[in-house]
């Protein structure tokens, strides 16, 4: 029996383990590097050991001081979550040789899926179709494999996941580079570089199945999963069971997967994940193997939901030495369930008209998502389980992945989940980091997602800025008003002289008060003032608050309604009757923001401080650092000429490199950052000088 789990791992997937070792009355220790010394999942920990250091290289890939903390405290097992440690041979093995039980599959399984090439040699052995590939070595001619397999091609780490070290080449002359970037990325996530080709097939669907074994030969599959919806490779929405999936597929998908398992000797859950390919020269419903993950999926909790079963607790007991019970064995879907995955970052248009997915840092100042089912409680009519790591006042660094917390819905269908999902994400207070709440939400409102037309192309034919945009109401303009009005409350309310006073009363009528605020690239003006009319004269309220009463307000100088009728307002909450329509927005004031959440979306409002500070003002023609981030190449070099979209840095956050263009064409007069440098979003990188273009022209 484990008496003391020691969790590998940070954030959603630390915190979930462990309130599943507690239910079982396991103790549990947490390891944290230093920028997560006051995250809750160490504070959930019974106990807890410092990783000296910030980045993953320092902390939390480094087996030695893993298992040095299981020593320290006592541990008798380690729990690997996913990423990181969790697909680590080496690793397996230590734990073992230390005396500690990991619990996870075997090391001899892990390594025989550890590379991605090898694992597919093997499923083809075990009768699981795959897709041709090649792995790339110092000597391969890149050209010649790639047109062997037919373009386009998918370049793809050997080790890890996540989307991370990944590549789609269309033509041979983008394969190098493609190569040489999707090594980087992987040697920098997973601490290996190699990569492999293989062919890409274009826009299918991606279904995975969960299998778990035991370590007395059993295999089981738990149904599939559907995780076509993906940006950058890495899933975002997921569902089981699959809407394209009828019982005849889900009979044949679930033999494949537990064949596989079965040829590995697999203990432990784990996934086997495939492409569904369609197409006018396949047959609908041809699927081909990906890979094995060998650990717990970030998606697991579908499953759960639809079989009433705890997975992390079914890894236990397996490590543990159990057989499969009959609640595994004789599992059924029940339901439907939908998971989203709640990242920090924003969801932009770049200058090439194709999205851009930017990671975003800094401090939640308030995370609140309604959620009332936990892991085993699958079964309920409609419900929301959240599965995060973050609390009011965290903060998302630069170092990990930007994902804040999952989010999913249970319904007695697919509808229902989805329905209730979106409501449940719309009405989310989400304060200080930009997040992708607008975009999932989007696309679970979206048609062709309600009617199980979903593939890898997705995101491709549906622009996602579009799909974002489409829940904020009346383009903000309600929420920049219900701002303004919730910061007139608050002043007078902290007022220390006339505090009696209504809000915006003036002797004499005048010019209206003025609030300045910007969304996105947007500036939003909002002028009001209170009318002295029958249905609301401008009188003294509670704590200086205005009485319900008329309201003559325009934003950027158009009304937004016939008649506005101001019922309360407080620091905050507002409370608007626009033309009949009464609407209650809630207002939080942080750090030179107004985070507004209403019935008809939420904003985020910079506020216009009414004297602009003249320093603060980029010079023209500056590239500015989108996110937090290392400086990994600076491509050019002072005084070279440089024309419009060429790549000039190339950052690294939180294990993705992003490339920063020339604004325009001209002459690069400045470069202020060097390879290895640490930058904030806003710093700026370089400069293509005005006057350089102008002698450009002339030449």
């Amino acid at each position: 029996m484990i008496r003391k789990l020691l969790v590998a791992n940070r954030g959603e997937i630390a915190s979930r383990v462990m309130r599943t070792a507690h239910r079982l009355g396991i103790s549990t220790v947490a390891v944290y590097s230093d920028p997560d010394a006051d995250a809750s999942f160490v504070e959930l920990a019974d106990e807890a050991v410092r990783l000296p250091g910030a980045t993953p290289g320092e902390t939390y890939l480094r087996a030695d001081k893993v298992i040095a903390a299981a020593r320290a405290t006592g541990a008798d097992a380690v729990h690997p979550g996913y990423g990181f440690l969790s697909e680590n041979e080496a690793f397996a093995r230590d734990c073992a040789a230390a005396g500690l039980t990991f619990v996870g599959p075997s090391p001899e399984a892990i390594a025989s899926m550890g590379s991605k090439l090898e694992a597919k040699a093997l499923m083809e052995a075990a009768g699981v179709p795959v897709l041709p590939g090649a792995t790339v070595t110092e000597g391969t001619d890149l050209a010649a494999v790639a047109a062997e397999i037919g373009f386009p091609v998918l370049v793809k780490a050997a080790f890890g996941g996540g989307g991370r070290g990944m590549r789609v080449v269309h033509s041979p002359a983008d394969l190098t580079e493609a190569v040489d970037g999707a090594r980087r990325e992987a040697a920098s996530a997973f601490g290996d570089g190699t990569v492999f080709l293989e062919r890409f097939v274009v826009d299918p669907r991606h279904v995975e199945v969960q299998i778990l074994g035991d370590t007395h030969g059993a295999v089981v599959h738990l149904f599939e999963r559907e995780c076509s919806i993906q940006r950058r490779y890495q899933k975002i929405v997921e569902e089981c069971p699959s809407p394209a999936v009828d019982d005849a597929l889900r009979e044949e998908l679930g033999a494949a997967a537990v064949a596989a398992g079965k040829a590995i000797g697999y203990s432990g859950a784990g996934t086997v994940e495939f492409v569904l390919e369609k197409g006018e020269h396949a047959d609908r419903g041809s699927f081909f193997f990906l890979e094995v993950n060998t650990r717990l999926q970030v998606e697991h909790p579908v499953t759960e939901l639809v079989t009433g079963l705890d997975l992390v607790e079914q890894q236990i007991r397996v490590a543990e030495g159990e057989v499969l019970g009959p609640d595994v064995t004789g599992a059924r879907i029940d339901g439907h369930a939908i998971e989203v995955r709640l990242y920090a970052e924003t969801v932009a248009r770049g200058d090439d008209g194709v999205a851009t997915y930017l990671p975003a840092t800094g401090t939640l100042h308030r995370f609140e998502v309604s959620g009332s089912i936990d892991a085993r409680s699958a079964g309920a009519p409609h419900g929301v389980r959240v599965d995060t790591g973050v609390v009011d006042g965290s903060v998302v660094s630069p170092h990990y992945d930007p994902m804040l917390a999952k989010v999913i819905a249970y319904g007695r269908t697919r509808a229902e989940a989805a329905r209730t999902l979106a409501r449940s994400l719309a009405g989310a207070a989400l304060h200080g980091v930009t997040t992708n709440r607008d975009l999932l939400v989007g696309i679970l409102r979206e048609p062709e997602f309600l009617a199980g037309h979903t593939d890898t192309g997705y995101l491709v034919r549906h622009d996602p800025v579009a799909l974002g945009s489409g829940t904020l109401g009346a383009g903000g303009v309600r929420h920049a008003a219900a701002a303004a009005l919730a910061a007139q409350a608050g002043n007078r309310a902290s007022a220390r002289v006339l505090g009696g006073m209504p809000s915006g009363f003036r002797n004499v009528g005048g010019s209206p008060q003025r609030t300045g605020y910007t969304l996105g690239d947007r500036e939003l003006e909002v002028t009001y003032r209170f009318r002295r009319d029958a249905h609301g004269a401008a009188r003294p309220g509670v704590a200086g608050a205005p009485s319900p009463g008329g309201l003559d307000v325009a934003v950027n100088g158009e009304p937004f309604g016939e008649t506005v009728v101001l019922l309360s307002a407080t620091p905050d909450a507002v409370v608007l009757e626009v033309d009949g329509v009464r609407r209650s927005y809630a207002v939080h004031r942080r750090a030179g923001w107004s985070y507004v959440d209403g019935p008809d979306g939420s904003v985020a409002l910079a506020e216009v401080p009414r004297f602009a500070d003249p320093n603060a003002v980029a010079r023209a023609g500056s590239l500015l650092a989108p996110m937090p981030g290392t400086v990994v190449r600076v491509l050019s070099e002072t005084a070279a000429t440089v024309t419009a979209g060429q790549p000039l840095v190339v950052l690294e956050a939180m294990k993705m490199e992003h490339t920063v263009a020339a604004p325009g064409d001209g002459v690069l007069g400045e470069v202020r950052v060097s390879a290895g440098d640490q930058v904030d979003t806003g710093q700026v990188l370089a400069v293509v000088g005005e006057a350089a273009v102008e002698e450009l022209g002339e030449s």
